[in-house]
């Protein structure tokens, strides 16, 4: 039987970087995946595969509507979405096979096939042959990440009725794509679809987007997105679903209480992911789980079972690749006996429309129902020259300061480069950094960033420059 110090049983962004980290930090590592190909949901159906996609379809839609403005005449640009899908798999497999190198330098040991556990200290691998092999390890990290879910009274066929795996595989272009959800993946995709030509609407239980985030951000998306052509049909609870043939139709009741219908050829299920646990047996190793079907942790990532932890979406706390690669490095470093932190209120949250939308730390929502007096400072992306010179004049940034000390409790932006930017937020408050410190910090002329510094010019109380 193979013996290791460290496995970890998935080999998405959490899993393959606490992988890396154990191995750095000189275990002797293995990593367990279901799937032929590493890197998890992010990599191979997440984030970098609608990332390709988003930005495809934002030439697409610069090439159609922007490019005359910039003195660029071309002929009537067309979308061909087998080529798109096509760039996006090739980058997912460039990806992947990245991390395939990264196995392979940090001496890790990889198993293609579904881990199990037999007890506390073994597991099994079922590979995909149908043979099974049976490892020791010291130490176990679960990271099984998540799925799609639905709700109880869908049935999800995948080929009309469908999930963003699905989504990221269309053989057409939507005439008319009805998403359910408008949270992150919803909105990304959705934006994916809108800017090759598909009609979309979104229907949403709550009564804004993004309800996670700040409500400044929320209101200038939705601003933003109806703008660009989305429909939207907030305080909506979907009740059916149904499909009859090339069309499906979605039933609902408004925010009256009064039923309403909208038909389309696709309809997107976005309402969220599922911690992944099934075939794990954690009943063997007397791993418990929440009411939430989630792996029950405590700070330190570590289960009720004293050799094994868990990170990622399969615990508690936002579904995030870089959430779950902080703590990939967290549990790697304690196992060393380090002594790692994560401050899960820096960890930002991004969607990745046009304009980007980036959050951290507190929202005002949250600063105002904790009691915390607080300051706010604003700059509109449309008086920064760098934009007026790209075309990108639309979102805000929005830092809020403690009242009393200008302590930044909260960056949060909706603009060009976004996604980037609010890692200054993050450093920022991970430093305890005042607003003053960022006005007075120099920033570059000209750039995106530069509205950061003028928001942080606006909490101090004094004026932003070029407004």
């Amino acid at each position: 039987m193979s013996q290791f110090d460290v496995t970890v049983i998935g080999s998405g962004p959490g899993g393959y970087v606490a992988a890396i980290r154990a191995a750095q930090l000189g275990f002797k590592v293995a990593i367990i995946e279901k799937y032929s190909t590493l890197g998890g949901t992010c990599l191979n159906v997440g984030c970098i595969p609608s990332k390709a996609l988003l930005d495809s379809s934002e030439h697409f839609e610069n090439a159609k509507h922007n490019f005359e403005s910039h003195g660029i005449i071309i002929n009537e640009p067309q979308a061909d979405i087998a080529r798109m899908i096509a760039r996006k798999n090739e980058v997912v497999e460039q990806t992947t096979k990245g991390i395939n190198f990264l196995m392979d330098k940090n001496k890790i040991t990889v198993f293609e096939g579904l881990g199990s556990f037999e007890s506390a200290t073994q597991i099994k691998v079922t590979k995909n042959d149908g043979s099974t092999e049976t490892i020791d390890s010291k130490y176990t990290i679960i990271a099984t990440g998540s799925k799609p879910s639905s709700l109880p009274f869908i049935t999800l066929d995948k080929e009309r009725v469908i999930t963003s795996t699905e989504a990221l595989n269309l053989k057409e272009i939507p005439k008319h794509l009805v998403v359910i959800g408008g949270g992150v993946i919803g909105l990304e995709l959705g934006s994916v679809y809108l800017r090759l030509g598909a009609q979309v609407t979104v229907v949403e239980f709550m009564d804004k987007i993004i309800p996670t985030m700040d409500g400044a951000l929320s209101k200038e998306l939705t601003k933003v997105l109806k703008k660009q052509g989305m429909k939207f049909m907030l305080s909506t609870a979907v009740s059916a679903v149904d499909r009859n043939g090339d069309s499906v139709k979605i039933t609902a009741k408004d925010k009256k209480g009064e039923e309403v219908t909208v038909e389309g050829d696709y309809c997107l299920v976005s309402v969220g992911r599922r911690p992944y646990t099934d075939g794990l047996g954690l009943e063997k190793a007397g791993v418990e789980l929440d009411e939430r079907g989630r792996v029950k942790t405590n700070d330190h990532l570590q289960t009720n079972v004293a050799n094994i932890y868990a990170i990622g979406d399969v615990i508690k706390g936002a579904m995030l690749a870089h959430k779950a690669e902080e703590e990939g490095v967290f549990v790697a470093e304690t196992l060393a006996g380090q002594k790692p932190h994560i401050n899960y209120n820096l960890i930002p949250g991004v969607v990745y429309t046009w304009p980007e939308v980036a959050g951290v730390g507190k929202t005002e929502e949250q600063l105002k129902e904790e009691g915390v007096a607080y300051k706010i400072g604003t700059f509109p992306m449309r008086a920064l020259g760098r934009s007026r010179a790209s075309g990108d004049i639309d979102g805000l940034v929005k830092i809020i300061a403690d009242e009393k000390t200008d302590e930044v409790l909260g960056f949060h932006m909706i603009g060009a480069r976004a996604a980037d930017l609010v890692a200054e937020g993050v450093i920022a408050m991970e430093f305890r950094a005042s607003a003053e410190d960022i006005a007075r910090s120099s920033h570059a002329h000209p750039t995106y960033a530069e509205a950061v510094k003028e928001a942080a010019l606006d909490a101090t109380g004094k004026r932003a420059l070029h407004m």
